[in-house]
């Protein structure tokens, strides 16, 4: 698998990095090669006197290479210049990529919505796999706040087909999970089916525990952004897996869906899984 793993060579995006416990999670999932990437925005100027940015940036992402390459990863290097989502989207086509890794400070004490505009707008507009590894708000010293990225997964279903998608992570993210969490938030507006949500929960929960994960399954009412983070609150997940909807133009402007939501206000990591890229 090829991992876009998104930098600004911040001391919260070093933190992701140097972790050994969060590398060895993405090598049991079969990421074997890294592209470390980080953007120049198109509002710094390079040419400004006494800075090089371009020299300056590489020689990070050289740092990082060499720990990327100690623990066993293929690994290659990208200094772009642009805008951030825009040109890591870009590189994740262009290297046929099977997810993007991003670092992404956790909740802020003054709101508990904002994340960072470069996660935030990956989580609108990615076209892999993204998986927000998210970091502690300490100024000095920041480390990843539940660094065993799957070992315990809460995974959010309405039965669509993005969110079957979803699921089908489990194919290899089985590999780092001992633990899942199944849950389905009920609402007015739901189609009742010949099968209850109880029951096509477990038939998802037999399926992973023929891969041996230990399954809990959950049907909750209410606001489905708000019963899903109640239930991360209540379980402490170390990543919380979600599918996506497609995206409009209109909906790339506003931060709405329940989706974006859990990514915008979990405490842990979120695995966001998008529909595939219409062309």
């Amino acid at each position: 698998m090829r991992a876009i793993y998104a930098t600004d060579l911040s001391a919260a995006s070093e933190a992701a990095i140097q972790n050994e416990t969060c590398l060895e999670c993405l090598g049991r999932i079969g990421v074997d090669t890294v592209h470390l990437v980080t953007v120049i925005p198109s509002n710094v100027h390079v040419g400004m006197p006494g800075l090089n940015f371009s020299k300056r940036r590489q020689q990070g992402l050289t740092r990082y290479q060499n720990v990327m390459e100690n623990a066993g990863f293929d690994t290659e290097t990208h200094v772009v210049r642009g805008t951030p989502h825009r040109r890591i989207n870009g590189i994740a086509e262009a290297e046929k990529a099977d997810l993007t890794i991003i670092g992404s400070r956790g909740q802020s004490p003054l709101d508990n919505r904002v994340i960072g505009s470069t996660a935030r707008n990956l989580a609108r507009t990615t076209v892999v796999p993204l998986l927000v590894n998210r970091i502690e708000r300490s100024t000095d010293d920041p480390a990843v706040l539940r660094e065993h990225l799957f070992q315990r997964v809460l995974y959010a279903t309405d039965f669509s087909e993005n969110a079957a998608r979803a699921f089908d992570a489990f194919q290899y993210l089985r590999h780092a999970t001992q633990e899942a969490t199944l849950v389905h938030v009920e609402s007015p507006k739901d189609e009742t089916g010949d099968e209850e949500p109880s029951e096509r929960l477990t038939a998802l929960a037999d399926t992973l525990a023929q891969w041996d994960i230990d399954t809990e399954v959950m049907v909750r009412s209410g606001d489905p952004a708000e019963e899903i983070l109640d239930v991360e609150t209540d379980v402490t997940p170390t990543t919380t897996l979600i599918g996506s909807r497609g995206q409009s133009r209109m909906r790339r402007l506003l931060l709405g869906s329940v989706s974006e939501d859990i990514v915008a206000r979990a405490r842990g990591n979120v695995y966001l899984v998008p529909p595939p890229r219409t062309n």
